[in-house]
């Protein structure tokens, strides 16, 4: 296996963690909320599991796009 399968197939695992953790995130607010229909509204800390799928989630898109500009740089 050259460089570029092995970061092709890192990049997959990635991409499949990057869903997961974007599914398991919570919903802050309902839809009606985001045309003004109430929901609590105001400032809501992340806190546990909710800050670990928040923080992975950044994590994981900044290595896919990094993963994905060195695969287009040695091709």
């Amino acid at each position: 296996m050259d460089l570029k399968n092995i970061l092709l197939i890192v990049q997959i695992i990635i991409s499949a963690a990057l869903i997961f953790t974007i599914l398991m995130q919570q919903r802050g607010a309902s839809l009606g909320a985001a045309f003004g229909g109430g929901g609590g509204g105001g400032y809501h800390k992340k806190r546990g599991a909710e800050k670990l799928f928040y923080n992975a989630t950044i994590v994981l898109s900044i290595l896919f796009i990094g993963i994905a500009f060195v695969i287009l740089v040695i091709s």
